[in-house]
């Protein structure tokens, strides 16, 4: 018996280890710093350069490029990084090393300038790589003697997950579009600092778990999934002759990473720098980039098919059963990852954000207890921990305390702004133009009505004769007191120009200076107050991507004792039920925006059934892939199959940044709701594709189940 781990199990928070919950909230503050970065990149890159709050205005097209190698880097180099733990580093040291080198590139990105941007995601790349494999790794040395309460364990491990991603979109979001973006990207970069100071301090309570490099690799498998789940097949290593990696074998894997690597740096490099290291290969209008990747992919194909033919039929079966598993999540994590891109740039501009009168009191009440109650929870847990370790661990308890402290002030202050914030009619003038379509006749919208769209008159322009100038009236909402008749200076704060933001004396000296820098006019409107209305709250972007967080927490248990009960359906049928329910989800977005013309903004009721019904596909579909690895492939093989199967994920990510980035051209080239129409049909079509190769997979997989 280990006494490291009997010690551990001593000292007991919930009827786990008191060890569990330090983990627990190591990997909330990492998810908090992560989510929180995450779902500001493209907003920041893409926000207009003049305005409320001003980004670097790329094209949604460049933003996505880089955004999508990022995350793509993200499944790759925690191969690399569990390697290096289990060999040299051991666990914990990894969890520090990559902690610390996070916090670096949360601390870069806060810098705002282009190097500093590429430094900090290269710096979480690489952090990530480290810390990534290394948390399930500890809980699985940690329960190896109590392997019947592993399953409750990544219960709790994986709340922290959805806590911290949650928790860190909602306050990393908020104070990046109401104060600033540094704001925003700094938070994240002190909550990572926070976490690798508490888990450091932490040591004394593991003794020797996870500090060794560990002689033999030993697979983590996913939550709800232990050894002794998985059968004795045949096929396994008692049975199945061994498979060495050939020199050819080992010359593909080579030249298909070399060339899926190259396209991954050479997608933003050419759309940014505009240095296209493929130029050669290009055939035509077809990039040669792609060119690349065809080719990668054909190495690829040929390197798993090869190795699959040398086992014997059964093994052959299964493994092409998890290959049709691995091309079909492809397929979901593409549309998925559309809520960390296009979905971002769909909230900002195009979805009404603007609550007034009782709409908004309602908002700030439920916002408040959707904030509040799951922070007391949290909190509790943190007491609880404190009780059991304080004496042990000291220094580790009072920095999460101080971090508890911080989040509490953080949301108090997020709250009060939002329930003290007023509404008010403000009048402008602006010029109108008549709104055209391609073939220059002037659209019309749904009610025949002839539409226009609407220039607003900056304090530096002056309209010419043939200008017809009108008065138009905006609505803006800020936790400030003002009069009917005041004067007052105004900035727009989205990229259509729809919506405008009241400039303080700070705010509009930085928007002087900015548009001086950039040589351009500052597109500073002069209003008048003509109305006080009652309390308003506009809803920022980054709130929406926490319903998918929320929305696990809610229905995770349901789908639990679904799969547990004897109406659990086929792996091919979850799948199908994954693909086919997120692409309904689409369906609403592509209804919800049909027919929309300029200026005319989308309910915000679409964007929330679509995380609703995207979560509930994730719920079925992500977990269960997963699990399907530890059964499907030979034990020795997992580790490189769960490496295929990250793989798979990173293809699918950087797809879903390349896909997003044409929300611009395809809008424009068609509409909105043509561009949802795209991920409403190929995943429904992938869907249905698994789900009638439902008995074909059965039969492949040989009684597994």
């Amino acid at each position: 018996m280990n006494t490291d781990i009997q010690n551990l199990f001593k000292d007991k928070v919930l009827n786990h280890p008191a060890g569990l919950f330090v983990l627990f909230f190591t990997e909330m503050w990492e998810r908090f710093s992560f989510y929180g970065m995450r779902v500001l990149l493209v907003n920041f890159l893409t926000m207009a350069a003049i305005g409320y709050n001003p980004g670097w205005e790329w094209s949604a097209e460049n933003a996505t490029a880089l955004f999508g190698t990022y995350a793509m880097l993200l499944y790759i180099t925690p191969i690399i990084g569990g390697y290096i733990a289990d060999k040299f580093t051991g666990y914990r040291w990894a969890v520090i090393i990559g902690s610390i080198i996070m916090t670096l590139g949360h601390a870069s990105m806060a810098m705002e300038t282009e190097f500093s941007l590429y430094l900090g995601l290269a710096l979480l790349v690489i952090g990530t790589g480290f810390f990534k494999p290394t948390m399930t790794s500890i809980i699985s040395e940690m329960y190896k003697e109590n392997s019947e309460k592993k399953d409750g364990a990544y219960t709790i491990y994986y709340m922290g997950v959805n806590a911290g991603a949650f928790f860190g979109m909602m306050l990393c979001g908020y104070l990046a579009e109401k104060i600033g973006w540094a704001y925003g990207f700094g938070l994240a970069g002190v909550f990572m600092l926070f976490g690798t100071i508490q888990f450091w301090l932490s040591g004394k309570l593991f003794g020797n778990i996870g500090t060794k490099p560990s002689k033999v690799h030993e697979v983590e498998l996913p939550q709800n999934i232990n050894e002794e789940s998985v059968p004795e097949r045949e096929g396994d290593i008692a049975t199945e002759k061994l498979n060495p990696f050939t020199l050819s074998d080992k010359i593909l894997i080579i030249i298909s990473s070399v060339l899926g690597l190259g396209y991954a740096f050479n997608d933003p490099i050419s759309k940014i720098g505009g240095f296209d290291m493929f130029s050669t290969l290009q055939i035509g209008n077809f990039q040669g980039q792609y060119t690349a990747v065809l080719i990668g992919l054909g190495f690829f194909s040929v390197l798993v098919i090869s190795r699959i033919t040398r086992y014997t039929k059964v093994v052959r079966d299964r493994m092409i059963a998890f290959v049709i598993f691995a091309f079909f999540t492809v397929f979901f994590w593409l549309s998925f990852e559309q809520g960390a891109s296009s979905l971002v740039l769909f909230a900002r501009d195009n979805v009404d954000r603007l609550l007034s009168g009782n709409s908004a009191i309602a908002f700030n009440v439920i916002n408040t207890l959707l904030t509040v109650i799951p922070l007391i929870i949290i909190s509790w847990v943190l007491v609880l921990l404190w009780k059991k370790t304080y004496y042990k661990i000291p220094g580790s308890n009072i920095v999460l305390v101080l971090c508890f402290v911080v989040m509490w002030g953080l949301v108090g202050w997020m709250l009060n702004r939002d329930f003290n914030t007023v509404a008010y009619n403000v009048s402008f003038s602006a010029i109108e133009v008549p709104a055209l379509d391609d073939d220059g006749k002037q659209k019309i919208d749904k009610k025949g009505n002839l539409v226009f769209t609407y220039k607003a008159v900056s304090e530096n322009m002056q309209p010419t004769l043939n200008d017809k100038v009108v008065k138009r009236i905006t609505s803006i909402a800020e936790p400030i007191t003002l009069a009917v008749g005041d004067q007052l200076k105004m900035i727009t704060k989205d990229n259509e120009g729809s919506s405008f933001g009241y400039l303080d004396d700070a705010r509009l000296e930085e928007a002087i200076q900015n548009a001086k820098e950039l040589k351009r006019d500052n597109d500073i409107v002069n209003g008048t107050v003509t109305e006080i209305k009652s309390n308003e709250v506009e809803i920022t972007v980054s709130w929406f991507s926490i319903l998918n967080s929320f929305f696990i927490i809610v229905f995770a248990s349901f789908f639990s004792k679904w799969w547990e009960s004897r109406y659990n359906p086929s792996a091919a049928t979850k799948y199908a039920l994954g693909l086919i329910i997120m692409a309904v989800g689409f369906g609403l977005l592509a209804f919800g925006s049909y027919g929309i013309v300029d200026g005319i903004k989308v309910s915000m009721i679409w964007l929330i059934l679509a995380y609703l019904f995207h979560t509930l596909g994730e719920l079925c579909l992500s977990p269960v892939g997963l699990s399907y690895v530890s059964k499907l492939v030979p034990a020795r093989m997992i580790a490189f199959m769960f490496g295929m199967w990250y793989l798979a994920i990173a293809i699918g990510n950087k797809l879903a940044a390349v896909l997003g980035g044409q929300i611009e051209n395809i809008t424009k080239e068609y509409s909105l709701s043509t561009f949802f129409l795209i991920f409403t049909i190929v995943p429904a079509v992938a869907g249905l594709l698994i789900f009638m190769l439902n008995p074909i997979l059965k039969k492949l997989m040989h009684g597994v189940k």
